[in-house]
Order: C-alpha cells, then structure tokens, then sequence
C-alpha cells in the first residue's frame, strides 16, 4: 500500500462549478474577466498549503487534500459538458459584447477582453479526477486509469476530447492522488454558440487565441491522449528523465519507487493548453467578423498586448505591473492606467522574456513586480534576483511585492492577492473600452514582425 492509497472520502455530487480546477488558470481568468470574484479568490492553492509540515507528511497530507477536492472516479460518467459551457456562459450578464474572446487561457487576452469590454470563453477546461493507489512515478499506471475514465467521457460527448497530463515536476504529490484531464471542445457548444448569435453586438467581432506549442503526446485512442509534462512551467520532454538528477530528486522526495522510460520518438503534437483546432471552423460560418491570433509562444501575445495598452493609455503616467500566472487583476489594471505584461508562469526563461521586452521598451517610470511562487524548486524556476531584475527597469524601483517574495518558491499564494496588491494604485474611473478594430489594427501591425500569426 502506497501512502496515496489511504485518503479521505471525496466530495460527492457533481455542480458545474465544482468541476472546473479551482487552482487553475482557466478559472483565474474566467472570474477575473467576467467580473465575477468570489470567496474562492481567497483560497491558497493546493501547494501552497501545510508549509509547516516536515517534507513527507506534506506530501502525504497534500495528497489527501488533492483527493478530496477532485471528481470522484466513480462519477465522471454523470459529468455534462454542455452544463459546464452553460455554467461558464453564465458569469457574463451584459445584453450585449462588442467582441469575444475565445481559446487557450492567456492573461493578456483576458487583459484585452476587459479592455474591449469583450467577453472571454475558454475553449478547454482542466478537471481533477481521483485515483486510488496511485504514484507521482508512474506514469503508465495515469495512462492506464485515465483511459478507462476518459473512455466514460467521451462516451457521453461527442463533441469532447480529452488530454491527460501526468506532470511530478509542477504537481508534485497531487499527480500521484489524482489524474488531470482538460477537457478540450471540437465544435463549438451549443450555449456558446446562442451566446455568439444573441449577445454579440451587432457587427461585433470574435477572436479566436491558440497557443501552438508542441510536446509529445500519445494518442490513447481517437478522443484521448496523453503527454508527461508540459511546456508550462518551463522544461523540455527530457527533463523527465531519470539522467536529469534534479528530477531524479524530486522522485525521491515524492516516494516514488520507479518512472518507466518515456518513448524518445513519441511525436509531438499541440500541448494542452492549445485546445482544438477544429473549433474555428465553427466559429467562421456564424456569420459575424471572425479573427484568429495564433501563437508559439506565449510572451509574443503578452508583448503585443502591453505595447497595445500603453499605445491607447498614452499620455497617462507610465507605469507597468508585470503579472505572473494566476496573479493578475485586469480591471484594475485599466482603472489604473497600469501596462500589464502578463508572464505565464516563474520558469527563467518567461522571466528572461519579460526581462528582454523592458529592455527593448522606453523605460517606464515604475514598474511593480508581482511573482506566482510555483509550488517547486529547480533549474527552470527564476530566482527572486531575476524578478528583482525586472523592477529595476523602472526610473523608480518598487521592490518585488513582499508577501509572494516571502513564500517564493514553495508556496502559491491565494488569486485574490494580486486584486490586493493592485488596490493600493492610484485609481480612476473606467477610460471608455478600446475600439475593437483599432486593437485588431495595432494586434497585426505589431504581431507580425513578433511572430504572432493574425487571420
């Protein structure tokens, strides 16, 4: 018996608001967009929970905590996608938008939805699922368990593939008591489609964001795959490896006895965070302006978007907030007149990124630095020297904010911070919302020479 075999009872029933991974970013920037915050923004994710523990029973009591929150396995057969597209629909309550948003979660088009006065609609989600009896080390043994209960999904949803993720570098002990599964939308659900047809205003626009990164990734079967690790945080496939020492380390710690060898010729395909591309067929036959922004790496939206925002505030004082991962707050932000560069996550070479566009930037007169400690430690992790780094851009320095510096990086701090943070800023009313068709305009000009593909 492993020490993940002995864990409390999960919550049973299954709310559409209960699915949706409460430490996520999908939900981060679902509530943060629509304007919807409840007291989940409060809540210290999973990892950055039960500090004061000694290592292993942190471990031990993290997984117990992971099981308890996730979808019981015995009920994923009763999750209904449609209700969870209605669920998401439902945080919007506008008569109408002059844009939406849709695709992979990306702070800075959830920065740009709010700046249009535009809606944001994922096109994937990630739930957590029980798995009793499991380890962070074997990988073969997620893939296996979560075959049967994709298999059970998509039975039930024609229009639903699922990617599975088994990742012991950013889940740690939580990878070893569930399976994380993102839900990803062929065609577009019926809820979003009245949505698009009655709410979008007349001669308003969607705009469809694909993160186009690959990983390897095996195909299951036509409707599920499976990939270990992810681009997320900054790693390459071979890190996963048991020649890499640190992650040899992290195994160890975690209590896994083995890691079975990874296919070196698994193909790549699109990473998890892409979701499907068929989705934008559907998009372009409803008839309203539709636009896509394809991109391979995250930190080209999240430059084009910054340099957009402070084009249209100009004029304003200049001052910046570099966001990180689920710490971002994009109303005030625009109540602020702040320039928001949003980094995906705290690996060193996000930080470098952030780092190369202040440099290429005419210097700000401030520039805040919000870190999102990532619940691990490592090669790819920047160090608090590098976000200090970025704070020194500005003609004043700000030190890095105290309280996520404190807990870096060990111990994730609850969403809700950053809107903390933020607060103390100077505030004005709302500037009138970003004509759409000059953000369209400056979004091509600018991403073409970055990279970024715009149709």
């Amino acid at each position: 018996m492993t020490t993940y075999e002995t864990m409390s009872e999960p919550r049973g029933g299954l709310p559409a608001d209960g699915l949706i991974d409460a430490d996520s970013l999908c939900r981060a920037l679902l509530s943060t967009v629509s304007g919807t915050l409840g007291g989940w923004v409060a809540r210290t994710p999973l990892l950055g929970r039960r500090g004061q523990l000694p290592p292993a029973r942190r471990h031990f009591e993290l997984a117990r905590d992971a099981y308890a929150e996730a979808v019981p396995h015995d009920l994923v057969g009763s999750i209904d996608a449609e209700a969870i597209a209605g669920w998401i629909v439902g945080h919007y309550r506008d008569a109408e938008y002059p844009a939406v948003l849709l695709g992979s979660p990306h702070g800075s088009a959830a920065h740009l939805a709010v700046a249009l006065g535009a809606a944001w609609l994922p096109t994937s989600v990630p739930i957590t699922v029980t798995w009793p009896g499991g380890s962070p080390g074997d990988w073969p043994g997620a893939l296996e368990w979560g075959a049967e209960l994709a298999s059970r999904i998509t039975a039930h949803h024609p229009s639903i593939t699922v990617r599975q993720v088994h990742d012991p570098l950013r889940g740690g002990p939580l990878c070893g008591a569930t399976v994380r599964f993102h839900l990803r939308w062929a065609t577009l659900p019926a809820v979003y489609e009245r949505f698009l047809r009655t709410r979008l205003a007349p001669g308003g626009s969607t705009l469809l964001t694909r993160d186009l990164r690959t990983w390897p990734v095996t195909a299951v079967t036509a409707r599920h795959s499976f990939q270990v690790g992810s681009p997320v945080g900054g790693s390459n496939p071979e890190d996963y490896s048991l020649t890499n020492p640190e992650f040899r380390r992290v195994l160890e710690a975690l209590g896994a006895a083995s890691w079975a060898r990874i296919d070196a010729d698994t193909p790549p395909r699109y990473a998890e965070r892409s979701g499907e591309p068929s989705l934008g067929v559907d998009l372009g036959r409803l008839g309203s302006a539709s636009h896509r922004l394809l991109y391979a790496r995250p930190e080209t939206l999240s430059a084009c978007v910054a340099d957009l925002l402070r084009q249209w505030r100009a004029g304003a004082e200049d001052r910046c907030v570099i966001e990180c991962g689920r710490l971002l707050e994009p109303w005030l932000a625009r109540a602020g007149a702040l320039v928001p560069y949003w980094a995906e996550s705290a690996a060193r070479t996000t930080v470098e990124a952030a780092e190369m566009w202040l440099a290429g930037s005419a210097r700000f007169d401030r520039v805040a630095v919000l870190p999102e400690p990532p619940g691990h430690a490592g090669v790819h992790v920047a160090t608090l020297a590098q976000w200090r780094s970025l704070a020194s851009f500005g003609r004043r320095r700000e030190p890095v904010d105290r309280f996520a510096a404190s807990r870096y990086p060990m111990l994730p701090v609850a969403s809700g911070h950053a809107t903390r943070m933020l607060a103390g800023a100077q505030l004005r009313p709302l500037p009138p919302a970003m004509p759409v068709a000059y953000a369209l305009d400056r979004l091509q000009r600018s991403g073409s020479t970055l990279g970024m593909l715009f149709t």
